[in-house]
């Protein structure tokens, strides 16, 4: 059973410790498109207007969910002005994504940017499986509940014990794989959040700095945990590519915006079954116990922490 709110499905927590609307910020990387017609497209489905900018492609302002960027991925290739330049922009848009990010919105409205997914398909957008070197994905952004240790901590470690069967599900494409974006955690930090009674904030990310200072993972925390702690974030990582925001950071779906089965819905259940998880307290700690078990065994493989975390979880 799925709850929908305004068609959407809607987390379980729908809400901030404050009472607000959880918002939600998307991400798409797609080729096969420009930047001008895509935002055309924006233009028709959700109104706006278009402005060009001279550092990185386009934004529409104030369209029905807010202000939304179309760019390449890229920021040389967009300062192309000779003809080499532009015909290695012409060649850069076979590899390099094309993305379409949101600014922040209630989650409760995701179904609507499917109704742009539908005219990026129907216009010629490419996805993933476009190509052998296509990486092309999805980023959520989902807002926490509140910045605190008990309601992040459960949301971090369920997502933690439950990747590796949400990698299969997912079927995450072999290019994306290849790519330092999408990294699954290092079994040390699953161990840790399985282990270790967290009494602080301060204590969790220490140990999420020390066993993974890196952004390349399909849940990375690194916004959340400088929005927290700056100072502590920055004694560790370059600043410069991290956005201090209170937002989980999702980057495990592919993109297949040019299947006809696909739609960011299909993904964002995912999330959702994630933050399920995490607050069934009974099922979290049994999965911690498991995995406990699991790296216990002399002989145990990461396939076979899938089918015992299914088990307990069901499918994703």
């Amino acid at each position: 059973m799925t709850d929908k709110a305004q068609g959407t499905i809607t987390l379980p927590n729908p809400n901030t410790t404050d009472g607000d609307t959880r918002q939600l910020g998307v991400e798409i990387e797609f080729g096969g498109l420009k930047e001008e017609a895509v935002a055309d497209i924006v233009v028709d489905c959700f109104g706006g207007q278009i402005v060009p900018r001279d550092d990185k492609g386009l934004i529409i302002e104030d369209t029905e969910i807010g202000d939304i960027e179309v760019y390449l991925d890229s920021q040389y290739l967009h300062q192309a002005e000779s003809s080499f330049d532009k015909k290695l922009l012409d060649i850069a848009r076979k590899f390099v994504p094309l993305e379409l990010v949101t600014s922040p919105f209630p989650h409760t409205a995701l179904d609507k940017l499917d109704v742009i997914v539908d005219r990026l398909k129907q216009a010629g957008a490419v996805g993933t499986d476009g190509g052998l070197l296509l990486g092309y994905g999805v980023h959520f952004n989902p807002e926490v509940e509140a910045l605190t240790l008990e309601k992040i901590l459960p949301v971090l470690t369920a997502y933690a014990l439950c990747e590796d069967a949400l990698r299969e599900a997912a079927n995450i494409d072999l290019s994306r794989r290849a790519l330092p974006f999408v990294d699954p955690y290092p079994r040390a930090l699953v161990d840790a959040l399985a282990e270790r009674d967290f009494g602080s904030m301060a204590e969790l990310i220490d140990c999420y700095l020390e066993l993974a200072p890196s952004r390349n993972y399909g849940l990375d925390m690194m916004c959340i945990f400088a929005m927290i702690d700056k100072d502590r974030v920055a004694a560790e990582m370059d600043m410069a590519t991290i956005s201090a925001r209170p937002t989980y950071h999702f980057r495990l779906p592919d993109c297949r915006i040019d299947q006809d089965d696909w739609s960011l819905e299909l993904e964002w259940q995912r999330w959702i079954k994630i933050e399920k998880i995490a607050r069934d307290a009974d099922l979290l700690e049994d999965l911690k116990e498991a995995w406990k078990e699991h790296r216990a065994s002399l002989t145990s493989i990461r396939s076979d922490w899938r089918k015992e975390s299914s088990k307990l979880t069901g499918d994703f």
